[in-house]
């Protein structure tokens, strides 16, 4: 397993390296000056002249790249035209907002998509296998940001039952930084009235973030359990008088949830990207929204240090489905 890790590592620097490369070479291609976009609207075409030549953007691009991958190994990610701040303080300040919108709704995801996906495979083509693969189809054919609209007119303008957007109340005074995430760092301080309207806050985003996600796993679940259910074992199993529930639960889940993993993994990964949307819609503090506003300004270096954040962390998340992939099979564990 300790092999495999490393292994996986050393292939995650190479295709971070790749999409270092990627990124850069998009910006530096767009239609846009970056040494007229950093050295302000007023400045004239001397002073332009005088940024490019201090900052290298007169030299080739492969000198550039390697002057950017210098900077970015001494932590330094640049600096952000449109908040004036170094890129690398806005990732720390707006990614755990990301962060902790995406496992809020992957949790919802996972908590509600299994449990529905054994049900419906268990009652297969009777009436509550109907109704869920409703959901499911409405899941995969609503795109996210439609979703998070409706659900504002309709549950934050029409009902008045949550907030519109944002994170929590302008008025309200956040918890200690203890992680940087606001509903782990109100509970941690005991702050429960602050918990409760982050929890409040969170719950739009969060559910049009995670429809797409709970009709997958439904269905790659759903899919997997039957399969299985056909299984020899899982026969022999029921022929010997073993309780329905066991089986379903403790034999056939089990090995329905080596794909259902997979796919969460995947769908993990989606989620990172489609704060892009969500983030937007709802006005959430996020990295994603932050990217929008970087690309609206033609801000390059925050989009790509936001670039290489969600890659990486889209390519540590896989690495951790596969290993629990190999501790679910043991098959996997003795190919590693």
């Amino acid at each position: 397993m300790i092999r495999f890790v490393f292994r996986r590592l050393f292939l995650m620097a190479f295709m971070l390296l790749g999409l270092l490369a990627i990124t850069f070479v998009i910006s530096h291609i767009a239609p846009s000056d970056p040494a007229a976009l950093a050295a302000g609207p007023d400045a004239n075409v001397e002073m332009i002249e005088r940024y490019r030549l201090e900052h290298g953007l007169d030299q080739p691009i492969y000198v550039q790249f390697a002057t950017y991958l210098e900077r970015l190994s001494s932590g330094n990610w640049g600096k952000s035209i449109l908040t004036t701040r170094p890129v690398a303080d806005d990732l720390l300040l707006y990614f755990p907002n990301t962060l902790e919108l995406v496992v809020f709704s992957i949790a919802i995801a996972i908590v509600l998509g299994i449990p529905l996906g054994v049900i419906a495979a268990v009652h297969q083509n009777r009436l509550p296998d109907h109704l869920i693969r409703i959901l499911t189809v409405s899941g995969v054919a609503m795109p996210m940001f439609w979703l998070g609209l409706m659900a504002q007119l309709y549950f934050a303008l029409h009902l008045e039952w949550f907030p519109l957007g944002g994170r929590m109340d302008m008025m309200t005074d956040p918890p200690n930084p203890i992680t940087n995430l606001l509903i782990v760092d109100a509970f941690l301080s005991g702050d429960f009235e602050v918990l409760l309207e982050a929890l409040h806050y969170i719950v739009l985003p969060a559910l049009a973030l995670c429809f797409p996600a709970l009709a997958s796993i439904i269905r790659v679940n759903r899919a997997e359990m039957l399969e299985t259910l056909k299984q020899d074992y899982i026969l022999n199993s029921m022929a010997h008088g073993i309780s329905k529930f066991r089986i379903v639960a403790m034999y056939a889940l089990k090995n329905a949830m080596l794909p259902t993993m997979a796919m969460i993994g995947l769908r993990f990964g989606w989620m990172l990207g489609g704060t892009v949307l969500v983030e937007t819609v709802f006005d959430w503090p996020g990295i994603g929204l932050y990217a929008v506003q970087a690309t609206i300004s033609s801000d390059f270096e925050p989009i790509m240090g936001a670039t290489i954040v969600l890659g990486a962390f889209f390519m540590f998340t896989n690495l951790l489905i596969d290993m629990v992939y190999a501790w679910l099979d043991p098959r996997v564990r003795g190919q590693i």
